[in-house]
């Protein structure tokens, strides 16, 4: 994006470049160059204004003494090579990059109004317009300084991000705990962080289980729960339990490193609107240029005097200036980033993000998109009278408790939700593909699969058959069938709401799964999508989204980033989903943190808002100059500009395009 419409990023050696998204110093120092030379060339605008003839005609006063016109050449010089000078060094700056733009047009401006003034003052015959030259650098000053502090406003959110972090950590070493500078953190250390204090480094928990405020850095407003072998963020907020941790990612490998630069690449790319302000710009500028000459011809050819025909020249220059139009794309650009961040959508691909308004149809993946990826207990049964059914879940936890496996998670944790007490196994032994055992209060007690029952002739009672999306699990007390288990990966309950959303916006919905036919249909039916594959390999998503590319649909694909790259690639827009820390996605144009389908909703939304706002304000910076350069010069009847006013007009259509970009951070909390 270097070179976006050529505006003030040229206008001082320290290059200002408003989307290059997070300031630094360089960016501060300019804000605070321009504020300074904006009051000095203010205060001495003043006396500027006193000695002007023409001011005390108009306002009947008089202030006249001897030299009194070279004090006021002497001060408009400081204002002209002070207050002028980013201007000055803007057209030098354009000029060698043969892409004449706002910059020219204020330097030829100031320094026509300049040499003219400076002419009158040693002996041409004329007046002088000092006094319209220091106010037209003032607005201008005020114009850039007002300018730079809201592109550096829109980035200040992701300065904050690394605010977050705490400077030290407690590090455990050996039986004792000792604070160290964040920085000597290494791969593998445990830290000890207390209760209401912000996580100094990625990591997993080793011991421990609290609440975490992740909202600053997900966007998602309640407190998450985190328990042994969860991830946990750096600056994220712990609750009121303490928690023992083991880093996992240090310094430029951090999430929030990793999002900073994520955010920054963002802000520099280029968008497809970009390069349609570009050329606005561009032409602006030349018409500008021509016009002004236009406007000076003409006059002296009605037989007006010069100094008359320059001033409407000036004038007309003056009002062309696409001060608005180069902040139109940039200032939308570093907000619409910034903002995305805060709420975990991290933006890789401008054009795809703008792009959001087109899609079609969106491909959902199943597993941990529209689903959590995590069994819970449907229904469970005993088939036999001697036992009780929640002596089957107790059992079946009893085995499953030191299990890695998801379908054993889920038991351990409907065992739990029920307080039911889990007995102790011993001897315990896998089966391989099978299932496993282990002796449970001195019974031998399987928890086995469908075909173990199969391979050993075991009779499966009828009402055990898996209903639709479930997976059943069978429990074999003393080598006999006793009970059953049905689970089922769980549909997130946002996901539902996210599609009706989608299909109200005109998006079709499909799901691709790996799973079989009977979970593919069952999930489809539950959350009424518009269709389904079932049994897709990863390198078979990628077929399914070329079909659907060739029939004319632009297409959306969510996944998770790793076995769905291919598809990512290949879609319009590649959408990967998260894990929290996971937010290097390399295939994917836009990442969402969190796993929650309704996020694809606000970044289709929020990209849709984010495109609006860049038109509206393309279209108020061209359609502000074609409504005043026809009154800039003169040759309306009784309408003349001064170039001080065309100057405030200027100053407030940037004001009002740098509001309109402002109002995106209320989109995305509607979105």
């Amino acid at each position: 994006m270097e070179n976006q419409q050529h505006m003030h990023e040229h206008s001082s050696a320290h290059e200002h470049n408003p989307e290059h998204g997070m300031p630094g110093h360089d960016h501060n120092a300019m804000i605070g160059d321009f504020k300074k030379r904006f009051f000095i060339s203010l205060v001495l605008t003043f006396p500027v204004l006193l000695l002007s003839h023409m001011i005390q005609e108009i306002f009947k006063f008089h202030i006249s003494f001897t030299y009194d016109q070279y004090v006021l050449f002497l001060f408009s010089s400081v204002i002209f090579f002070y207050g002028g000078m980013p201007f000055l060094k803007g057209l030098i700056s354009e000029l060698k990059e043969k892409k004449p733009g706002m910059m020219t047009l204020i330097a030829v401006a100031i320094t026509v109004a300049y040499v003219y003034s400076s002419a009158v003052v040693f002996g041409l015959t004329g007046m002088d317009f000092f006094w319209e030259l220091a106010t037209l650098i003032v607005i201008m000053l005020l114009g850039h300084w007002i300018e730079m502090k809201s592109v550096s406003g829109a980035s200040k959110a992701l300065e904050l991000l690394v605010q977050l972090l705490p400077s030290e950590a407690h590090k455990i070493h050996g039986d004792h705990v000792m604070s160290v500078k964040i920085e000597a953190l290494i791969l593998g250390d445990i830290i000890l962080v207390k209760p209401g204090e912000k996580i100094p480094a990625d990591g997993e928990i080793a011991e421990g289980e609290s609440y975490l405020n992740e909202s600053m850095l997900t966007g998602e407003s309640k407190p998450i729960q985190k328990k042994k072998a969860d991830k946990v963020i750096a600056g994220a907020i712990n609750g009121n339990s303490s928690l023992k941790v083991k880093v996992e990612h240090t310094g430029k490998d951090s999430y929030l490193s990793k999002v900073i630069h994520l955010v920054q690449e963002a802000q520099k790319t280029k968008s497809q609107t970009q390069h349609l302000a570009d050329k606005a710009a561009f032409w602006l500028t030349i018409f500008a240029l021509g016009g002004g000459i236009i406007t000076l011809i003409v006059w002296l050819w009605l037989g007006k005097d010069f100094s008359f025909a320059l001033e409407r020249m000036v004038t007309v220059m003056v009002i062309s200036c696409p001060h608005a139009l180069g902040l139109a794309i940039p200032l939308v650009v570093a907000i619409s980033t910034a903002v995305s961040a805060q709420h975990g959508l991290l933006i890789r691909n401008r054009t795809a993000f703008e792009n959001a308004r087109k899609i079609t149809t969106i491909i959902f993946d199943k597993t941990g998109t529209l689903t959590t990826g995590e069994f819970g207990v449907t229904r469970y049964q005993s088939t036999i009278p001697e036992f009780g059914n929640d002596k089957i879940l107790q059992f079946a936890s009893a085995l499953e408790q030191n299990s890695e496996h998801p379908i054993g998670h889920g038991i351990v944790a409907e065992a739990k939700k029920r307080s039911l007490e889990i007995p102790n196994a011993e001897n315990f032994t896998a089966i391989t593909g099978k299932g496993i055992k282990a002796l449970v209060q001195g019974k031998e007690v399987m928890v086995v699969s469908p075909g173990y029952l199969k391979e050993n002739n075991i009779d499966l009672e009828t009402n055990t058959e898996s209903k639709m999306a479930e997976t059943i699990v069978f429990v074999l007390v003393n080598n006999k069938l006793s009970g059953f288990i049905a689970l089922a990966d769980k549909i997130r309950p946002e996901s539902k709401e996210a599609v009706k959303i989608l299909k109200q916006n005109g998006i079709k919905t499909i799901m691709l799964t790996g799973d079989n036919n009977l979970v593919a249909e069952s999930v489809s039916k539950e959350l009424e999508l518009d269709g389904f594959f079932a049994g897709v390999l990863p390198h078979q998503k990628l077929e399914k989204i070329k079909e659907l590319q060739a029939q004319g649909e632009f297409v959306a694909m969510t996944g998770d980033g790793v076995n769905d790259a291919p598809a990512l690639a290949q879609a319009d827009i590649g959408i990967a989903i998260g894990s929290g820390t996971d937010v290097a996605a390399e295939t994917a144009d836009i990442i969402l943190v969190k796993s929650n389908p309704k996020d694809i909703v606000s970044l289709i939304l929020f990209g849709k808002a984010t495109y609006r706002k860049m038109i509206q304000n393309l279209v108020w910076a061209t359609a502000y100059n074609a409504i005043t350069l026809p009154l800039a010069t003169g040759f309306i009847s009784g309408i003349m500009i001064t170039p001080a006013i065309g100057a405030l007009f200027m100053s407030l259509s940037t004001i009002i395009v740098a509001i309109n970009a402002q109002t995106l951070k209320k989109a995305i909390k509607h979105g």
